[in-house]
């Protein structure tokens, strides 16, 4: 990739977070807009895991990553606090990696 091409897009994301700055202060989104922009995030964020996660270079990959997401999944649901979720699925891949 050439500088000029990188400078070319940096100067375009430059203009299009200016231009949502400008559009912000002149147009407020609907209520039923911001519902969904809301969960478009944590969907997007999900589907990234899941690819991450079973993504074996075109193949689906069920592993030790697949258990420990799986077990954080479960700790987050019961209600645990994110560190602990952090440290039971890193543990749980870990030990299943050792095996």
């Amino acid at each position: 990739m050439s500088w000029v091409m990188i400078f070319s897009l940096a100067g375009g994301c430059y203009f299009f977070k200016l231009g949502g700055l400008v559009a912000a202060n002149t147009t407020r989104p609907t209520p039923r807009l911001n519902r969904v922009l809301s969960g478009l995030t944590p969907a997007v964020l999900a589907g990234l895991i899941v690819v991450q996660t079973l993504d074996g270079g075109g193949t689906l990959n069920v592993g030790a990553g697949t258990v420990g997401l799986l077990v954080g999944g479960l700790a987050a649901r019961r209600g645990a606090p994110f560190a602990w979720v952090l440290v039971l699925a890193a543990g749980v891949t870990a030990a299943l990696r050792l095996l």
